[in-house]
């Protein structure tokens, strides 16, 4: 079995005015995962991925990083981050250079690569992003879906083995939100795992591998999204809804109507193929 890329071990984070934003959690992130991360404001979840980052350190537990005790010092806080890329909620937080081909550049051009090798990978970031229209305009400039954009650019041209996502689709229209998901499906690969924070549990259920609900500071349950969103007593304790594939799904089985189906959909496009194959005859 591989090492897992961290390990969470008892964690608990408390802030100077004594508020406790996470207790005791223990949990692993694998290699090549893609995981969504759910729960209401004040959850936690902001607080874990700056534990990932090395920003914060643990009040108390043990943070493992490939399977060794992460060290806070300057050197190793330095390859941690060359290695773990966020992308925060308001991506003007991030954005700081006169240009879009500059910002992303910042990144390869101080992991010490060659002038001609920052190069090819900006262009290529670019590419992959949808942003080389955007080269030369100045950030602020941009509308929140482009700066969104630009802001994973900038941590995809870092090549980091682990990517967070701290509400990615927040002020985006379902339009762009897909946009931004299909980028992140796009961009994951066997061995980068990426997490990201939503409140969009149909986004959660469709795209994720796993999925990781926090509340008031606990881990809740981690599972597949099949797994997770079939607890109800936890779904309803929560204050969460269920995607509503799998609630269109758990109606028409219990109906009957889909009593000869055989399993269960992941997307709202294997939804319909079961009603056409089960329900219309198709």
């Amino acid at each position: 079995m591989k090492t897992p890329i961290f390990s969470f071990e008892d964690v608990t984070y408390k802030y100077a005015d004594g508020t406790v934003a996470l207790k005791d959690i223990t949990f692993s992130i694998e290699r090549g995962k893609k995981i969504v991360l759910i729960g209401n404001n004040g959850a936690g979840k902001s607080t874990l991925f700056l534990l990932l980052n090395g920003i914060i350190k643990p009040a108390k537990g043990t943070i493992l990083f490939h399977g060794k005790n992460l060290s806070y010092s300057r050197k190793e806080i330095r390859k941690l981050r060359q290695q773990v890329g966020i992308v925060f909620q308001n991506p003007d937080s991030q954005l700081f250079s006169s240009s879009v081909y500059e910002d992303i550049r910042f990144g390869p051009k101080n992991l010490g690569l060659s002038p001609e090798r920052v190069q090819q990978t900006v262009e290529e970031v670019m590419k992959r992003t949808e942003t080389e229209s955007l080269r030369d305009k100045p950030p602020h400039f941009l509308s929140i879906g482009q700066k969104k954009r630009v802001s994973i650019a900038g941590i995809l041209a870092m090549d980091p083995e682990l990517m967070v996502l701290d509400e990615p689709t927040a002020g985006l229209d379902p339009y762009y939100s897909k946009k931004i998901m299909d980028l992140l499906a796009e961009i994951h690969h066997k061995d980068r795992t990426i997490i990201v924070s939503t409140h969009n549990v149909d986004l959660a259920y469709e795209w994720a591998d796993e999925v990781i609900v926090l509340n008031d500071g606990e881990m809740i349950t981690k599972g597949s999204p099949w797994e997770v969103f079939q607890q109800k007593d936890m779904i309803k304790h929560n204050h969460l809804e269920l995607p509503w594939v799998v609630e269109v799904y758990n109606i028409l089985v219990k109906t009957s109507a889909l009593s000869g189906a055989t399993y269960y959909p992941a997307s709202k496009t294997e939804l319909f193929k079961i009603i056409n194959k089960y329900l219309l005859n198709k």
